[in-house]
Formats: C-alpha cells, sequence, structure tokens
C-alpha cells in the first residue's frame, strides 16, 4: 500500500445545478426591466408619430368637428402627457389588459398568438435547416483550408451574406412561381386552418419553402464563415497536437474535441442572429404575404395600431433577450469551465 498524503482529486470546474437556476432567474428578472425599459421608449416614440388614431378618424369622416375629436381624445386620454399615457398602459397591461387593435377590432392578444406561432415556425425552420448545411460546410471547410473546395464554399457564403433578402425573394417568386409555376407565390395556404394527411401537410410546407429558403441562404453564409474561423481556430490548439500525437482518429479527433469547442463562439453569433433573423423575416414575411410578427408589425406601424405595434415589437425584444439567455445557459454545457456562481 502506497504511503504518504493522499492526493486530492481536483473536481473539475462547472456550474451546479442551484447556480446556474440563481444565474438564470437574475437573468430573468434583468429581461424584464429591460423590457420594461423598451416599453417607454417604443410607446414615447409612437407618441411622437406624427398623428393619432382620432386625427386619422376625424380625416376619414368629414362630419367629425374639431370639437368631437377633443371630446374623443379627452376620452381615450389622448390628451394627457406621454407620461401619464404610458402609466395607465402599463398599469392596464400589469392586469392583462394589453388593449385592442384598431386595425382587427379585435384584442391584441388574440392576433398576436397566431402570428407570434407563424414567425416561430418560420424561424425554427430556417435556423434548423441554416445550421444543417452551416456547420458541416464550415467544419469541411476548416479541415482543408486555402484549397478549391474552401476557396469555392467561402464565394458562395460571401454571396449569400451580400444578397439583400427582398432581392432574393424577387428572384425567387420570379423564378419559382411565375416562371416554373411549381411554388405559390405569397399567401398561408393551409397554415391558418391545417389540413389532415400527407396532402395537408404537403400543401402547407409549399407555403414555407421559398420564405425558408429565402431567410436561410441569408443565414447560411455568415454561420458557414463563422463555424469555419472557429473550427480553424481549434484545429491549432496544444491539444489537438496531443490527441494527434496519442493516435486518435480524425473523425474522433473532430467531432468530440474539436467541433465542441468551435461552437462556443458559433452560439454567440446565433443569439445575436435572433434579432437579425426576426428583422429579415419583416422583409420576407412582408414580400411573401406570410402572417407572421413581421408583418403584422409593418402593418400596425403603418396602420397607426399602436397597441398592435407596441406589444409586436415588445415580443421582438424579449424574443431576442430569450436567444441572449439561451446562449449563455449553453456555454456551461459546452465548456465545463464556465461557472455561473
Amino acid at each position: 500500500r502506497a504511503t504518504g498524503p493522499r492526493r486530492r482529486e481536483r473536481a473539475l470546474p462547472g456550474t451546479p445545478a442551484p447556480a446556474m437556476i440563481r444565474y438564470a432567474a437574475a437573468r430573468v428578472v434583468e429581461s424584464l426591466v429591460v423590457i420594461a425599459l423598451m416599453s417607454f421608449a417604443i410607446y414615447a416614440l409612437m407618441a411622437l408619430m406624427p398623428g393619432d388614431p382620432i386625427d386619422i378618424m376625424v380625416q376619414s369622416d368629414p362630419d367629425l368637428t374639431p370639437a368631437d375629436a377633443a371630446r374623443l381624445k379627452a376620452l381615450y386620454g389622448l390628451d394627457k402627457p406621454i407620461a401619464e399615457r404610458y402609466g395607465n398602459w402599463l398599469a392596464a397591461a400589469a392586469a392583462g389588459d394589453f388593449g385592442h387593435s384598431r386595425i382587427h377590432h379585435r384584442p391584441v392578444l388574440e392576433i398576436l398568438g397566431p402570428r407570434l406561432v407563424n414567425t416561430l415556425v418560420l424561424m425554427g425552420a430556417t435556423l434548423l435547416i441554416s445550421l444543417a448545411i452551416a456547420i458541416p460546410v464550415g467544419v469541411a471547410s476548416a479541415l482543408r483550408p486555402y484549397s478549391t473546395a474552401d476557396y469555392a464554399i467561402n464565394f458562395v457564403a460571401l454571396a449569400g451574406i451580400s444578397a439583400p433578402p427582398f432581392w432574393l425573394a424577387l428572384l425567387a417568386i420570379m423564378l419559382f412561381s411565375v416562371n416554373l409555376g411549381w411554388l405559390p407565390a405569397g399567401g398561408m395556404g393551409g397554415l391558418d386552418a391545417p389540413r389532415g394527411g400527407l396532402a395537408g401537410l404537403w400543401e402547407s410546407a409549399r407555403y414555407l419553402i421559398l420564405p425558408v429558403a429565402v431567410l436561410s441562404a441569408a443565414s447560411v453564409g455568415g454561420l458557414t464563415r463563422f463555424v469555419r474561423a472557429a473550427t480553424m481556430e481549434v484545429m491549432r490548439q496544444d491539444y489537438i497536437r496531443t490527441a494527434r500525437a496519442k493516435g486518435a482518429r480524425r473523425g474522433r479527433i473532430v467531432f468530440r474535441h474539436a467541433l465542441r469547442n468551435a461552437m462556443i463562439p458559433v452560439v454567440t453569433i446565433l443569439a445575436l442572429s435572433f434579432g437579425t433573423l426576426f428583422s429579415g423575416a419583416l422583409i420576407t414575411e412582408t414580400m411573401f404575404g406570410y402572417l407572421g410578427m413581421g408583418k403584422l408589425i409593418y402593418d400596425s406601424i403603418v396602420g397607426n395600431d399602436y397597441n398592435m405595434a407596441l406589444i409586436g415589437l415588445l415580443f421582438a425584444t424579449a424574443l431576442v433577450l430569450f436567444g441572449n439567455l439561451l446562449a449563455d445557459l449553453c456555454y456551461a454545457w459546452l465548456d465545463p469551465r464556465v461557472s455561473y456562481r
């Protein structure tokens, strides 16, 4: 039996579950504070826009007099200071009353729920397809740097980054809808009321193909470049050389050691791309007539539908904050050295 002091094994660094829960709770509180500040900023900016629903009503109805307009503004509180109006709106929102849509003549949440689901379907399909293409292509490009395949991949990636989404949407509509007639040029089809069976599923998917393809083409290029750069940097590390010296197989080195560490900066880019993807979805949804959050916010701002535009922009803010929180929590899973104590 060996004598002498017993060697104490050092535990791998990481984050215990209670510490991560506390960190996530603190981030949720910070996100709520950010959303509250953003709600005031958005409310103030929209209140400073020229014209309000009462002015639009007076312009569209010649029988309404200035006295009627003043009475209606007093009735709805539009003649009060911005801070007081925001306080009244915040109190109503805290009670679950987010107001009615002026365009749709329905409560805001009744309109917002289906549109949010449509946008999440669009964004989820885009992210899955983008990652399924960008990760293997980026890794293949990094394993053979400065080769013919690497130059070709970089060229295609830069072309995808440089192409504006609205231009890609127009080209896709002209090619696949107008000239070939394979896919619908826009609309929702069976997405609002999907039918059962494979025929109904295909009918719904046909209306998603072009919007998802346009958004994926805009995001695959950037993700491929980031995966390539991160993988090339990781492949130069000392532990990769050690694994090679020990005779580890190339596939094990790439997928077990390199790729997991290379995904850490990529996760950060994915979190930041939530906002970029949402703004791109606004353009794409408008081009294809897709009934999602982007088109809803655009129509609400153009139509001076203040309640709908305000809640829509706040949901977009919450979506970006949720993406950042999810990325921070993924760091500890990808790298055990990350601690949230």
